[in-house]
């Protein structure tokens, strides 16, 4: 059984080493794209990318601290 996890975990490193190779020629490559910004902030390299997970981490702090007490009921409110 632990020869089975051990292949697991290699082929995970390994997925996980080709996820990180594009992740990082992606990032090259987008300081020789030419840009067309219509606000300043949108030409700098990788804008977009933090963009995106900044709003992610914000939702998902909104949904844990602000929403989930919105939607939550009380453990008895089917019983």
């Amino acid at each position: 059984m632990s020869r089975r996890k051990s292949d697991k975990s290699k082929k995970l490193k390994g997925y996980l080493g080709i996820f990180y190779t594009i992740l990082l020629l992606l990032i090259i490559i987008d300081f020789f794209i030419p840009k067309h910004p219509y606000f300043r902030w949108e030409g700098f390299p990788s804008f977009y990318a933090a963009f995106a997970f900044v709003a992610f981490v914000v939702l998902v702090l909104a949904a844990k601290y602000i929403l989930r007490k919105i939607v939550m009921r009380d453990e008895d409110y089917y019983g």
